[in-house]
């Protein structure tokens, strides 16, 4: 049972997931660094939010994310991201690819809706992808 009223405002929560993936950035030309096989200690951030509290007071139970949380473990971690995407995995590319899957999949399952995905390569350089809605949406 809520104990506080919600205030006027949007509620945002953040939860970040981990794994090890190397990848080759074959579109670069030969002599870049990226374009030869390399890894990373990729995290990745979700941003939920909701106008309103649930009735336990929350966005969304942080539990409730554990199942993009699997996706990354069994799709991504310790794997050549060139074999698990269609796309070139450039963090940009990887953040979109995420939030399409995360709306597909986990959003319908929970109270909140998704804002964005950071996908982040080191821990000073990372990607985001904001979703736009229409307005009034």
């Amino acid at each position: 049972m809520r104990t506080t009223p919600d205030a006027a405002g949007r509620y945002t929560i953040a939860k970040a997931f981990a794994f090890n993936a190397s990848h080759e950035l074959r579109q670069l030309p030969a002599e870049h660094k990226c374009a030869r096989n390399h890894g990373h200690n990729y995290t990745v951030t979700v941003t939920v939010t909701a106008d309103r509290l649930d009735e336990y007071g929350f966005v969304t139970d942080f539990g409730d994310l554990a199942a993009f949380g699997d996706y990354l473990a069994q799709n991504f971690d310790h794997r050549l991201l060139n074999d698990v995407v269609s796309f070139p995995p450039t963090s940009e590319l990887l953040a979109a690819h995420l939030g399409r899957w995360f709306i597909e999949h986990v959003e319908p399952t929970i109270h909140g809706r998704l804002v964005s995905i950071q996908v982040s390569e080191t821990p000073t350089s990372f990607a985001v992808w904001e979703r736009t809605l229409p307005d009034g949406a």
